[in-house]
């Protein structure tokens, strides 16, 4: 390892490790026309929506209060929670390569993630990707959702490295700034070749030959 001031990095899950994307389902629900699947997703089944379940709460409870809510959108309401697993598209290409890589330099490699337990139950055992990870840590086993940084403290408490030995890897950039507050280094993940010359520019990995 060629910075010995880092001791392990911390990846979030979804859009980083795993392509978890509804478009996925609801290009399928919406029998292809995208548009039709997108607005539902922005004004429905909307992401604040789903991160509320995030932070633990009740999928099925959810569910029915938002069938109240729109009941002329019952079928495709229920299909979010009831298809999930068609959300998931696979591993991100080239993260569990540099995971892997990360793994043999020595780092400790941890997650922490927005994610229900109910839902990353159904593909925990499916992606050697999760395997890698010593700990991860679900914003809904502890009822908090990033970038509360009451769940960065959360997870560095079951991590037992200092703060400032890790690097926090996330696609989206108020979660990084919220790991920031607590003392990680951050890194806002675009693809995995951008993510690689960021490690590479701090020491963590070693440059190309």
């Amino acid at each position: 390892m060629e910075n010995p001031d880092v001791k392990g990095v911390v990846f979030d899950l979804g859009g980083v490790v795993i392509d978890w994307n509804p478009m996925h389902l609801y290009t399928k629900v919406f029998e292809g026309d995208e548009t039709k699947a997108a607005n539902f997703l922005e004004t429905i089944c909307t992401g604040a929506w789903n991160a509320r379940q995030d932070s633990g709460r009740d999928l099925m409870a959810a569910t029915a209060e938002l069938v109240a809510q729109f009941p002329e959108w019952a079928r495709e309401i229920r299909a979010y929670y009831g298809r999930w697993i068609e959300m998931i598209g696979g591993t991100i290409p080239g993260t569990v390569e540099l995971m892997q890589e990360l793994k043999e330099a020595g780092l400790h490699l941890f997650a922490l993630s927005n994610w229900h337990c109910q839902t990353f139950a159904q593909v925990r055992y499916t992606y050697r990707a999760f395997n890698l990870f010593e700990q991860i840590v679900l914003s809904g086993e502890h009822g908090v959702i990033k970038p509360d940084v009451r769940l960065f403290e959360i997870a560095l408490r079951s991590f037992t490295i200092p703060a400032q030995h890790l690097i926090f890897i996330d696609d989206r950039a108020e979660n990084v700034e919220a790991a920031v507050k607590v003392g990680l280094d951050g890194l806002v993940f675009t693809d995995a070749a951008a993510l690689r010359r960021d490690l590479i520019a701090r020491g963590v990995l070693p440059a190309a030959a």
